[in-house]
């Protein structure tokens, strides 16, 4: 049990590392910022602030999101069930929502990774080669690190928990509401760089490809990794 518990928080940790490096790799190449930071990268760039800092504040927003999208959930599903299972219903809530806000601590320390990673890198601007290279490990690790940090089922990224929330409130595939928010978060990237930059801001072909390859990791990773992973953690499906 022990043995257990050490790997599933090891896995765990491990997936944070891995995941803000993905991301940083994925930023520096310049060739596009993946889609789910790609709204806090513009902020930080039109108004010069830092990349960590910015992306803690977004995904302060992602929590406060998936609480009150909790909350609904909730009051609809107390709404359809019976007297007995609705005391049940509402202990589940208070769990819900405290695993939401132990998403803020959990972001604060991502994005200490993040800004970590991003002053240890090099710049490969200008050596078109190496900028596909840096795309290419970043999709792959991005797409590991949340592979790694679902299947330990502790506290999600907020970019993860945010995607589940909404499909879990509006009924949909997790895959679909993923693909829907990307896309809403690259239409709001651009507006934000076209408004107050007057160009695109952190949108590019690298964008495009981590939008289409990063679930096709996740998916190549589980299906060779996750059973035996989660079988030496204690993590039960």
């Amino acid at each position: 049990m022990k043995k257990q518990t050490f790997l599933r928080a090891f896995f765990y940790i491990a997936s944070l590392l891995i995941l803000a490096m993905g991301i940083m790799l994925n930023t520096k190449s310049g060739l596009g910022v993946s889609a789910i930071i790609s709204v806090a990268y513009s902020i930080s760039i039109i108004s010069k602030t830092n990349f960590g800092n910015v992306t803690f504040l977004l995904y302060a927003v992602f929590v406060v999101a998936e609480i009150i999208l909790h909350i609904i959930r909730n009051r609809r599903y107390s709404r359809t069930a019976n007297a007995a299972v609705a005391p049940a219903a509402h202990r589940d809530l208070k769990l819900v929502i405290i695993m939401d806000l132990l998403q803020l601590p959990l972001s604060l320390v991502f994005t200490r990774f993040m800004n970590l990673f991003s002053a240890l890198l090099p710049d490969p601007s200008g050596h078109i080669a190496a900028q596909f290279l840096f795309l290419a490990a970043g999709i792959i690790l991005t797409g590991i690190g949340a592979a790694m940090s679902l299947d330990m089922r502790i506290v999600p990224n907020p970019g993860d928990g945010i995607v589940q929330a909404i499909a879990d409130c509006v009924g949909k595939p997790v895959g679909l509401t993923k693909n829907c928010f990307d896309l809403c978060n690259i239409c709001l990237t651009a507006s934000i760089g076209l408004i107050f930059a007057h160009r695109l801001v952190g949108i590019g072909i690298g964008t495009v490809i981590a939008v289409l390859a990063v679930g096709r990791v996740v998916a190549i990773f589980n299906h060779f990794f996750m059973e035996k992973m989660t079988a030496a953690a204690g993590v039960e499906y």
